[in-house]
């Protein structure tokens, strides 16, 4: 395996929020990671090995892209698929990850568009299952000019958007749901095959902690890798052991990076929300910016900090 593969180049980011995010993004474009989200998400590669899903199956190398995922390194996505959408009446979509996998054992080649995002906020002001529902709408409408001309309705692809979702509410942590389109019928039994109307499917993969229900498998997996919590030493261990992902000596220097980052990220977090509740007891209490920090047990040591913080804001 090469030493400088795309999980250890993506850590190689700056230590801020949006670093972070592009981190995770760039680890997940591995096609090691890929693979194990699509054979335990995807009903056309549950029969597979994770192997042959990463070596046969996903067409092109992922790499990271060079302005939807990571605007300072060079590469593309995934070879042969473009991360932007651009639809003159509704704009542009820009996906985390987009890219063709191969159905199994089809003989004319038939390929699936798959799209992956990574989402820390569950609740952004609409339902998330809305989005993902406007990305398959707009994967497969996106599809005319390109996998088809004029009335060639057939040739449509099928399309997934899988969500992985790091901060779900407590009653979806563990879970892995499917939204799709099925055949009722209404009145009679007339039956049309399903290749023709399963045509999208949103799946919403909801990561939770080792406390919970069902904490294996794929949501174990990703839980480790792009936890804030786990230490470098068992993230390795973890990934090698149960997964049969080995870790290169570049990539082991490279996730003792991400957890940096994610504790940093974690530790801004924190700060932030201390200089918030500083700034309403100022507020609302009329207290020094002192007596504001000793309310709040700020240690001396850090109280300077906030102090400077502060003062930047005014």
């Amino acid at each position: 395996m090469d030493g400088e593969t795309t999980i250890a180049q993506g850590l190689h980011v700056t230590d801020d929020s949006g670093g972070y995010d592009a981190a995770c993004k760039r680890v997940l474009s591995e096609k090691v990671i890929l693979a194990r989200i699509m054979k335990s998400c995807l009903e056309e590669y549950k029969d597979c090995d994770v192997n042959d899903i990463a070596e046969k199956y996903i067409e092109g190398q992922p790499q990271v892209s060079a302005v939807p995922v990571l605007p300072d390194e060079g590469g593309t996505i995934i070879s042969g698929m473009d991360t932007e959408d651009k639809s003159v009446r509704e704009g542009t979509v820009t996906y985390d990850i987009r890219f063709r996998g191969i159905v199994p054992g089809s003989e004319e080649g038939i390929a699936l568009i798959v799209n992956v995002e990574a989402q820390n906020d569950f609740y952004p002001g609409y339902p998330l299952i809305k989005r993902g529902i406007y990305y398959c709408c707009r994967m497969i409408s996106s599809q005319h000019g390109r996998e088809f001309t004029g009335s060639h309705y057939e040739k449509i692809k099928k399309v997934y958007s899988i969500w992985i979702c790091m901060n779900p509410p407590k009653v979806r942590e563990n879970t892995i749901t499917r939204y799709r389109l099925l055949e009722e019928h209404l009145v009679g039994d007339a039956t049309e095959p399903v290749r023709n109307y399963d045509l999208l499917s949103i799946i919403m993969l909801c990561l939770g902690g080792s406390d919970g229900e069902n904490y294996d498998g794929v949501l174990r997996m990703l839980d480790v890798l792009l936890s804030n919590e786990t230490s470098e030493a068992e993230k390795r261990k973890i990934l090698q052991d149960d997964y049969g992902i080995q870790m290169t000596q570049t990539m082991e220097r490279e996730v003792s990076v991400m957890c940096n980052l994610g504790k940093g990220v974690e530790e801004r977090g924190v700060a932030k929300g201390i200089l918030v509740s500083i700034k309403n007891l100022m507020e609302t209490m009329n207290l020094t910016i002192e007596q504001a920090m000793a309310a709040l047990k700020v240690p001396e040591n850090e109280r300077q900090k906030y102090m400077d913080m502060l003062e930047r804001q005014l």
